[in-house]
């Protein structure tokens, strides 16, 4: 599997569109039923680029920089938040005519998803989900375990502590989250560095880590869409992930009738970067079984 992607061509295969007077930058790839990916915090689109050639050569592939992530407009006086999100990218389906589609998410990406699956049962989403595929993330927020940075950031002094993170600080984080036999390299972690630079990112992440909050809000309404939705559900999970991996899976067994739950050895908090040929033949055998 070819894995490599600059970010520079990365940006060059894109476009943007508008959303509430703001530049959301989109990857629109491949032919078939349409596949979105939906990224985590606090990275971008770009998460994908390992599985972007396999996913386009089966489906018409939808990625985008949600709004204050990647290349996308990082507004200072925005609200950030899940519902806003989801809003987002509902509008955008919705200009491209996508009526029914298939989702694979990851971390922050998750609650989207949960938000958009909420709406499914409530018949108040225009687009059809066929099936979601869970990468590691904080489903349950009971069972959520941020890192000390993430912490910090949502905490009421976040703003203070964005001002001082460093790449040196922000690169112990991320290596933390990763599979001790999957570590980052220099290029991914100055990828990772520049994405969150971009349009002055740095300045707003403690705006954007509220998320976490906002999981504890909505609690009953995202877990209660896992447990009622008949989607078909699938939670592929690296296990060595310190934030959402071995007890996230035992949680999701326990929360979701039949749960179906790949977990995966040695793998941290990003198994599509971590493992990529790994996570697209379980993704693949997932579709199988729900497409025939």
């Amino acid at each position: 599997m070819d894995t490599s992607a600059s970010l520079d061509s990365w940006q060059q295969g894109g476009k943007w569109f508008t959303y509430r007077d703001h530049s959301i930058f989109c990857r629109i790839e491949g032919r078939g039923e349409p596949l979105v990916l939906i990224h985590g915090f606090p990275t971008a689109s770009w998460d994908w680029h390992a599985l972007w050639p396999a996913l386009t050569e089966r489906y018409f592939v939808i990625a985008i920089d949600l709004i204050g992530f990647g290349f996308s407009d990082k507004p200072v006086d925005y609200d950030y938040n899940v519902l806003d999100q989801a809003d987002l990218l509902s509008g955008f389906l919705r200009e491209l005519g996508v009526q029914q589609c298939d989702v694979i998410c990851h971390d922050f990406g998750v609650s989207v998803a949960q938000e958009l699956l909420a709406r499914q049962l409530e018949q108040t989403h225009d687009c059809e989900i066929k099936s979601v595929c869970f990468l590691n993330g904080g489903l349950f927020p009971e069972t959520h375990q941020p890192v000390f940075i993430q912490r910090l950031l949502s905490s009421a002094f976040g703003g203070i502590v964005s001002r001082f993170i460093t790449r040196s600080t922000y690169e112990k984080a991320m290596c933390r989250l990763f599979g001790a036999a999957n570590q980052p390299d220099q290029e991914l972690l100055q990828n990772f560095w520049d994405l969150i630079k971009y349009n002055n990112g740095l300045g707003l992440i403690h705006r954007l880590v509220r998320y976490i909050e906002e999981r504890r809000c909505h609690r009953n309404r995202w877990v209660s869409a896992l447990q009622k939705t008949p989607t078909p559900m699938r939670f592929i999970n690296g296990l060595e992930d310190p934030v959402s991996g071995r007890d996230m899976a035992d949680r999701y067994e326990y929360m979701v009738e039949n749960g179906d739950v790949v977990r995966l050895e040695g793998v941290g908090h990003y198994p599509h970067i971590e493992t990529p040929q790994r996570v697209l033949s379980t993704y693949l055998d997932f579709r199988q079984s729900i497409d025939t």
